[in-house]
């Protein structure tokens, strides 16, 4: 579906069925250089168990028109207003990698429009090397197959998407060429100059869930120890169920493809699980 945000037209995958936000809403955000297809799995099983969907393609990504957005804040900004746009108003955030520091942003700067929040592959600071931006910013080829190599545990199909000559690490290297030039320096800009994470967890007002890859070469599980804590110190405070965990073994960054039937076990319980009374964003 296209909705209008800002006066430019986004696109969001709805899972295959017809959008209704009376329904319980969860939201998708990909990561640097993605766009709603890695979310296929686990936004289409949702879609059709109870929820509505959105899976948007972030400005200048995928079939979202406008130019790619630079900063971790103005993500969150663009997603509150996407929701605005589609009539949303409360719902759960489910981000990747960038994604998930744009969905923690949002749910502190609107905490009464949200319910939850699941964080997939984060680290904060998410600090992109120096020769990463450069090979983004002048020779993104390289820049693609260092990102590919580092985000798989192994170049070898998995179980979990079988079939003969199937290849998750081909199908992400091609998913990441169809997006626009200058899109991936973009990304990795408001990744490594997002700072606002701490303060976002001290404003969490929703239970949270963290989804960690054990082979994760992107975002390592320790780089989320920070913002985990925080968290944690944070659910303590506000009454809230302390923030839950899930780390997956023999997985590397590209969890949605290379464990997607374990990641939707983690969201659907997470979003199965009832809403604290205190929660203001809670339903009921």
């Amino acid at each position: 579906m296209l909705v209008d945000v800002n006066a430019t037209p986004a696109y969001a995958y709805s899972g295959g069925r017809p959008f209704d936000p009376s329904r319980p809403v969860v939201v998708f955000i990909h990561g640097a250089e993605h766009d709603h297809s890695v979310w296929a799995l686990q936004s289409r099983y949702l879609a059709h168990h109870g929820f509505a969907v959105l899976a948007p393609d972030l400005p200048g990504h995928g079939r979202s028109g406008g130019a790619a957005i630079g900063s971790v804040e103005a993500l969150a900004d663009w997603l509150l207003a996407l929701l605005d746009a589609a009539g949303v108003a409360r719902a759960s955030l489910v981000g990747h990698s960038m994604g998930s520091l744009v969905a923690l942003e949002a749910a502190a700067r609107a905490p009464q429009r949200i319910e939850r929040v699941a964080m997939v592959a984060v680290a904060y600071p998410m600090r992109v090397s120096d020769a990463l931006l450069e090979a983004a910013r002048d020779d993104e080829p390289s820049a693609l197959d260092m990102i590919n190599f580092w985000s798989h545990s192994t170049i070898n199909a998995r179980p979990g998407a079988p079939g003969p000559g199937f290849s998750i690490f081909v199908q992400n290297r091609r998913l990441m060429e169809r997006q626009r030039p200058g899109v991936l320096l973009t990304d990795f800009t408001a990744c490594n100059a997002y700072r606002g994470g701490l303060d976002a967890a001290d404003a969490l007002a929703c239970p949270s869930l963290f989804v960690l890859a054990q082979r994760d070469s992107m975002t390592a599980p320790r780089q989320a120890r920070e913002l985990l804590e925080r968290c944690r110190a944070r659910a303590a405070a506000a009454g809230l169920p302390a923030p839950g965990v899930v780390e997956i073994a023999d997985c590397g960054h590209s969890i949605m493809s290379e464990r997607p039937d374990l990641l939707l076990a983690a969201l659907r319980d997470f979003l199965a699980a009832p809403l604290p009374a205190a929660n203001p964003a809670g339903r009921g």
